[in-house]
Order: structure tokens, then sequence, then C-alpha cells
């Protein structure tokens, strides 16, 4: 769930959804993983982490429900 935008280290998850859902529109500084000062465009980047997030969640479910079969 790891992806680069703008320079900066991404992890895709609620936390960062949720932060970017608090930035008003247009460019804003926000810290990247390793708290890194990074402009973005808020939107751009919440679209690819919602894109990165709900990726892993349809294979973690995919997933779960292969284990559910065997048992």
């Amino acid at each position: 769930m790891l992806f680069v935008h703008a320079g900066g280290m991404w992890r895709a998850g609620p936390e960062l959804l949720v932060l970017l859902a608090t930035v008003p529109p247009g460019d804003a500084v926000v810290l990247d993983l390793y708290e890194t000062p990074v402009q973005v465009n808020p939107e751009q980047l919440r679209l690819m982490a919602m894109q990165r997030w709900q990726e892993q969640m349809t294979a973690w479910l995919v997933e779960h429900e292969q284990l559910n079969k065997q048992r």
C-alpha cells in the first residue's frame, strides 16, 4: 500500500484518507511517510490513495473468502 506521489512516499490507508479529506482545496503541504513536507494537490493524492486502498481491500477480501471455503 506504499506509493510515490509528488516526490513523497505515502501509505494508502484510513489515516491518510481522513487527513486529505480535511485539507482545503488547492495545493497544500503534507508530511509524507518519512515526515518530509511535500507540496501536493490533496484531491489527486486522495484519489490515488483511495484507489490503492480499495485494490488492497479487495485482494484481502478475496483471500479471506478463499480461506473460509477451505475450512
